[in-house]
């Protein structure tokens, strides 16, 4: 996982905390909110691999559940 994926992870477990999104879709929604917040923040652009970083972190739901259970 690069940098930015990373930093963009690190919001969507704070958010998915906050809004109780443990289920696919809601989580879903969080990362794709999250993504683009970095659209507008300058951190993502159209070069960037926008299909990948989200594939990745949709694969991440079970990692997130289970670092948020500890």
């Amino acid at each position: 996982m690069d940098e930015t994926t990373s930093e963009i992870y690190e919001l969507v477990k704070t958010k998915v905390q906050e809004q109780g999104a443990y289920d696919p879709d809601a989580y879903e929604a969080v990362v794709e909110e999250t993504i683009d917040y970095f659209f507008e923040k300058g951190k993502l652009t159209d070069d960037d691999n926008v299909e990948f970083i989200k594939e990745e972190l949709m694969a991440m739901l079970d990692t997130l559940k289970d670092e948020v259970a500890e």
